[in-house]
């Protein structure tokens, strides 16, 4: 259902604001190049920081620009299962091709609580659900058991799995099978996790270089393993530089360099350093695209 390039997109911000024709242009760009589809109001899209009418009119403008031309899988997880809900229903109101839900963050839920809140969203709606865990940013990790039971739920249909760990993904095929596709949610192990079994990736770095990374993956799955490991690692310096202070900093700096949207962020968020800028122009002018 979900598989290739999805990229997690930035929300641009002008004068405090969502700057619709960013977001609109920037769609556009991600389209010509290849993607196979577009998630808005993720981690990358400070969705902590937007309103409930900023988060939909994200969503809704992402659907309307893409007319169909890829899938939009939209973010709408929270740490609040009745928000988690609230969210998800818009996104299936305005025709989504799925929603992506965040594992709850700061209130630790344990194993049981996780299985709990993704059924109760799930049983909310008819949406396919694609569940997102990464531990590093949430605090809590979702066990490859957790997410088979999950998989039994028919509208759950996909995991966004960020440990970076080919072993994770690894176990989650193993117990799921065909009833859970695994998506890479760390674009440094994406062909890694390809090797084991992953069916795509949604992708920070693709916002920048979206044709080369839709190259490793049409390399990869037309059986050319070669060219997507020299692919893989050719992209490897610039996605390392895209992590370089928290996401999604880095990779707005990028696009703001590259004139796709303003470097305006939403506190707590604030720009990175100057060195850090230095390193982030120098490594788009190797790569040819400043």
């Amino acid at each position: 259902m979900f598989e290739g390039i999805y990229v997690a997109i930035p929300t641009p911000f002008k004068n405090g604001k969502v700057d619709t024709e960013a977001l609109k242009n920037h769609i556009e760009f991600l389209i010509e190049n290849g993607v196979d589809g577009i998630v808005p109001c993720g981690t990358t899209g400070e969705s902590a920081t937007l309103s409930y009418e900023e988060h939909e009119e994200v969503i809704a403008l992402t659907i309307e620009q893409a007319r169909g031309r890829v899938k939009v899988i939209a973010g709408t997880g929270s740490n609040s299962t009745s928000e988690a809900i609230r969210l998800t229903k818009f996104a299936e109101e305005v025709k989504a091709d799925g929603a992506l839900l965040i594992t709850p963050y700061y209130n630790k839920p344990n194993q049981e609580g996780l299985y709990r809140h993704f059924k109760a969203v799930a049983e909310a709606v008819s949406i396919p659900i694609v569940l997102y865990n990464v531990p590093g940013r949430t605090g809590v990790n979702m066990l490859p058991e957790t997410v088979a039971r999950l998989s039994e739920i028919d509208n759950i249909v996909a995991i966004k799995e960020a440990t970076g760990s080919t072993n994770v993904a690894t176990e989650i095929i193993n117990l799921c099978g065909d009833k859970m596709e695994v998506l890479s949610g760390d674009d440094l192990t994406f062909f890694p996790l390809l090797s084991v079994g992953a069916k795509g990736v949604i992708s920070v770095t693709a916002n920048v270089i979206p044709e080369k990374m839709v190259e490793m993956y049409k390399s990869f799955t037309s059986g050319d393993f070669k060219r997507a490991s020299e692919t893989h690692r050719e992209i490897y310096p610039l996605t390392k530089v895209l992590f370089i202070d928290t996401n999604p900093i880095p990779v707005k700096t990028a696009l703001a360099m590259m004139g796709r949207m303003e470097k305006e962020f939403r506190l707590p968020l604030c720009p990175t350093t100057p060195e850090k800028e230095a390193v982030i122009e120098k490594t788009l002018k190797e790569f040819g695209v400043l």
